[in-house]
């Protein structure tokens, strides 16, 4: 099997993810030390769903962070472009809608939804830029946006044992845990080469959206962006 890179087309990045689906959140969860629990509620916690609202879950993967959204009477749409990770979820959980559907031309009318969200996915768009502007069409005028993505910690000597951990153990890790690693050294590379908060804040802000926000989880490893489509626009779309 060859070394994942950053080069691969889309269509090479759905089937490293249809060939862990089975194991994609036991691995996760002993990759992040447990700490994958924390940032899904915080993630539910800045979308703050309502009930009868609609939300567009990109990215969803097997529908684990999308059950919050329904269980808080929702309706939420696990979205996602391997149909690996879609079969297991509807597998695991039925009564949910998941649909198939690439995030930059995403199979929905325009402003369909209340509040968008995307987990640990936007890395995984091929054109990033292009992703956040599909998120702003599919979104209504007033309605929500919240990014929950790796990043960079705050702090320099953390940040250094960070990058070891991605770059060595993580890889060493999925080896044990994963049935395709590669797919894990590809995790690391992409968290590597991503832009920092305030670099994928200007991302967002560049596509359309406004009153773009962060705050930083687990010291930085992760942070999670917040941002509204604009009352009224023809901007971005």
């Amino acid at each position: 099997m060859t070394r994942a890179d950053l080069d691969k087309a889309p269509g090479d990045v759905a089937a490293m993810f249809d060939d862990v689906a089975e194991r994609y959140d036991l691995t996760n969860d002993v990759l992040a030390l447990g700490q994958t629990r924390l940032w899904r509620r915080a993630v539910v916690d800045a979308v703050a769903p309502q009930p009868g609202e609609r939300i567009l879950d990109l990215a969803a993967g097997t529908g684990t962070s999308s059950v919050p959204f329904s269980r808080a009477g929702a309706t939420v749409v696990p979205t996602d472009f391997s149909l690996g990770m879609l079969r297991v979820g509807k597998r695991r959980e039925p009564y949910l809608p998941f649909v198939a559907g690439d995030g930059m031309r995403l199979p929905f009318r325009d402003g369909v939804f209340d509040a968008a969200t995307i987990s640990f996915g936007l890395r995984n768009i091929h054109d990033r830029m292009a992703g956040l502007r599909e998120l702003l069409r599919v979104v209504r005028p007033g309605g929500r946006l919240v990014v929950c993505e790796f990043s960079q910690p705050t702090w320099g000597p953390f940040r250094t044992v960070y990058t070891e951990y991605l770059m060595k153990a993580l890889p060493a890790v999925a080896t044990r845990t994963s049935s395709n690693p590669d797919a894990y050294v590809y995790l690391a590379e992409s968290i590597r080469a991503w832009p920092g908060q305030e670099g994928l804040a200007a991302d967002i802000r560049a596509c359309g959206w406004e009153r773009v926000q962060w705050r930083n989880l687990s010291g930085g490893i992760v942070a999670l962006h917040r941002a509204w489509r604009p009352e009224e626009t023809g901007e971005g779309v």
